[in-house]
C-alpha cells in the first residue's frame, strides 16, 4: 500500500514538472516572445462579422483542436488560448514566389474545398486548409518542403510545420495585394495621379485602367464594371470598407474588394480577374448571369445597381450612394382607353356625357383615360429609328446616322411614344436630373424566330451635352439655386458584331489627363476622342459639370 501511494505521488510529480517544462519552455529569451492567440475566434469573427451563428445561409463551425493545434498540445495549454511564438528571423523568408501569388480566385481549400481557415502556401501559391498536425498545409510543408504560409483572413504569416509566427515588414506588400487599403487623403489624389505602376513582370499599368480578365463570356460584366469605376463618388464608397461593414450581401462585399484591386498601385500583375465577384452574382441572381452564357450590359447594370441599393439601405426609406449617383425623376402622362366605357359601347348604353374618374391625377374625357404620376429612374433607354430596308443605288445599305438630341427628344413631354402591352399612349418629362446620367440606346430588338440589331450611329458630343436646349427641365425649387444642365461624357460602351455573337468593349476617360482609353477584357489601349464618337453606342455615362 504504502509501495503504491509513493509511486502515485511520483507520477503526479513527474507529470507536473512536465506541465510547467511545457508552458514555460517557449518562453525562453532564445527563442522570441508569446502572444496570446485564439485562431478559431479570428476566422469564427472574420466569416460572420454581426455575431451571428450563419452567414448565407451555412453555419459558421471552427475547425477540430488538433486540426489547428500548432504543437498538437492545445489541452496542456489550456484549451484554444494558447500561446504562438512571434519571430522575425525566418530562414525560409527566401523561397517566398511572389509571381505565382493570385489572391483574385476564391479561398478555398484546395484539398477539402473548405473555406474555413484557409492558408494560402507563398512559395507555390496553392490553398490549404488549417495549420495544425493532421491538416492539409502542414502536410504540404512537410511533403513539398514549402514553409511559409499566409492566413487568408487574418493576414498572419507563419512557418510550418515549427507553427511560429513570422512577424517582418517584408512581408507587408503581400500582405497589400491580398487586402487593398486606401486612406481618405489617398482618395483626393486618385483623379490627379498621372504616375503609371510596374507590375512583378516589368509590364507598366494605370491604376484604375487595368485590365480585367474574360473569363467564359463575362465582357458584359468587364465592360459594366469598368465604365462604374468612372463615377467617382460610387469608387470612393467602395474603396473605403467601413462604408459598407454594415452589409451581409456577399454582393456587395465583393464588389467593394473587385474595386480596390482595380484602383490599388502596387498590384504584383497588371491585370485582375473578376472571379470572386462573378460567383456572388451567380448567386446573387440566381444564376440569371453566369460564367459561359452572353448577356446584355444594360439588363446586368440594371441588375446590378438595384440590387447593391437593396443590400447597402439600412432601411426601406433610407437612401444609399447608389440612388445619390444615377436616380433622377420623371414626369409620367398615360392615355389609356377607358374600360367602362368601351363596355358601354358594346351593351349601346348612351355615352354622350364624360366620365371622371376622382382618383389621384386620373381624368376621363372622350373616351380616353389619363394617368399623371411620378417615377424614379436610374437609366433613360433611347429608341433608335428604323435603318432602311431596301439597298439604294450602289446595292448597299446605308448605315443611318441619328443626332442624340433628336431621340432625347421622347423626354420632352409631348413626343408620345405608344406601348403595345398595355395598350396606351405615354409621354415622358424629366423633373429631376442625376448626378451621372446613363443612357441606353435599344439596340436589339428580339422577335419570334431571331434577334435584330440596329445599327444606327448616334452622333454625340463628348463634351458639354447641354440638355436644356432640348427638353424642358423644372424650374429651381430654391431661390439661389442653379439647376446644372451640362454633362461630359465619362465612359461610352460599344457593340461590335452580329446580334449573338458579338463582343463589348468600352472607352472611358481618364481624369488626371483627360485621356480616353479603349478597353476590351484584358486589352487596354488610349485612343483619340474622335474615335469615341464614331463607334456604335450601346450604353452611355455622363457626368454632371460642377
Amino acid at each position: 500500500m504504502k509501495a503504491k501511494r509513493e509511486y502515485s505521488d511520483s507520477v503526479d510529480g513527474e507529470r507536473d514538472l512536465k506541465r510547467q517544462r511545457v508552458v514555460d519552455s517557449p518562453s525562453s529569451p532564445a527563442e522570441g516572445p508569446l502572444v496570446p492567440y485564439n485562431d478559431d475566434d479570428d476566422e469564427r469573427r472574420a466569416l460572420n462579422p454581426t455575431g451571428d451563428g450563419e452567414e448565407d445561409g451555412e453555419r459558421v463551425e471552427s475547425e477540430e483542436e488538433d486540426d489547428d493545434d500548432p504543437y498538437g498540445q492545445g489541452s496542456i495549454l489550456g484549451g484554444p488560448n494558447r500561446q504562438v511564438e512571434v519571430r522575425r528571423d525566418c530562414p525560409y523568408l527566401d523561397t517566398v514566389n511572389r509571381q505565382v501569388l493570385d489572391f483574385d480566385f476564391e479561398k478555398f481549400c484546395s484539398v477539402s474545398l473548405s473555406n474555413l481557415n484557409v492558408y494560402a502556401c507563398l512559395v507555390c501559391g496553392k490553398y490549404f486548409q488549417g495549420r495544425g498536425k493532421k491538416s492539409h498545409a502542414y502536410t504540404h510543408s512537410l511533403e513539398a518542403g514549402h514553409h511559409v504560409y499566409i492566413n487568408l483572413r487574418t493576414e498572419k504569416v507563419y512557418c510550418l510545420p515549427d507553427g511560429y509566427e513570422i512577424n517582418d515588414p517584408s512581408l507587408d506588400d503581400i500582405r497589400y495585394v491580398l487586402n487593398p487599403r486606401f486612406s481618405r487623403e489617398q482618395l483626393q489624389q486618385l483623379d490627379k495621379n498621372k504616375q503609371w505602376s510596374r507590375a512583378l513582370d516589368g509590364s507598366d499599368y494605370l491604376p484604375g485602367m487595368v485590365g480585367l480578365n474574360n473569363i467564359q463570356k463575362t465582357d458584359f460584366v468587364n465592360v459594366t464594371i469598368q465604365s462604374l469605376m468612372r463615377v467617382t463618388p460610387l469608387r470612393n464608397f467602395f474603396l473605403i470598407p467601413e462604408n459598407y461593414q454594415h452589409s451581409r450581401s456577399q454582393l456587395v462585399h465583393r464588389f467593394g474588394e473587385l474595386t480596390r484591386k482595380i484602383w490599388h498601385a502596387r498590384n504584383f500583375k497588371g491585370q485582375v480577374s473578376p472571379h470572386e465577384f462573378l460567383q456572388a452574382v451567380m448567386k446573387a441572381s440566381k444564376k440569371r448571369f453566369r460564367i459561359g452564357v452572353q448577356s446584355e450590359p444594360v439588363e446586368f447594370m440594371s441588375w446590378l445597381l438595384n440590387t447593391l441599393h437593396a443590400d447597402l439601405r439600412t432601411s426601406k426609406k433610407s437612401s444609399s450612394i447608389i440612388h445619390k449617383c444615377f436616380q433622377g425623376e420623371l414626369e409620367v402622362v398615360k392615355e389609356t382607353q377607358s374600360k367602362s366605357i368601351s363596355e358601354k359601347k358594346e351593351s349601346g348604353e348612351d355615352q354622350n356625357g364624360a366620365l371622371k374618374i376622382t382618383d389621384g391625377a386620373i381624368e376621363n374625357n372622350n373616351n380616353v383615360a389619363t394617368e399623371t404620376y411620378r417615377m424614379p429612374f436610374l437609366m433613360l433607354g433611347l429608341d433608335l429609328p428604323e435603318p432602311p430596308l431596301f439597298k439604294d443605288v450602289m446595292e448597299k445599305n446605308i448605315i443611318p446616322q441619328v443626332p442624340l438630341f433628336n431621340i432625347l427628344k421622347k423626354f420632352d413631354g409631348e413626343m408620345v411614344t405608344t406601348t403595345v402591352r398595355p395598350p396606351a399612349r405615354m409621354r415622358y418629362r424629366v423633373t429631376k436630373l442625376p448626378q451621372y446620367l446613363i443612357l441606353h440606346m435599344r439596340r436589339f430588338t428580339k422577335n419570334n424566330f431571331f434577334r435584330e440589331k440596329n445599327p444606327t450611329l448616334v452622333n454625340f458630343p463628348v463634351k458639354n451635352l447641354e440638355l436644356k436646349d432640348y427638353i424642358p427641365l423644372p424650374a429651381p425649387t430654391k431661390e439661389n439655386e442653379k439647376i446644372r444642365t451640362k454633362y461630359d461624357l465619362t465612359a461610352n460602351i460599344v457593340h461590335d458584331g452580329k446580334p449573338d455573337e458579338g463582343f463589348y468593349r468600352v472607352f472611358v476617360q481618364r481624369k488626371s489627363e483627360e485621356l480616353w482609353y479603349e478597353m476590351q477584357d484584358l486589352h487596354v489601349s488610349e485612343t483619340l476622342p474622335q474615335m469615341v464618337a464614331l463607334s456604335e453606342a450601346y450604353m452611355q455615362i455622363f457626368e454632371q459639370q460642377q
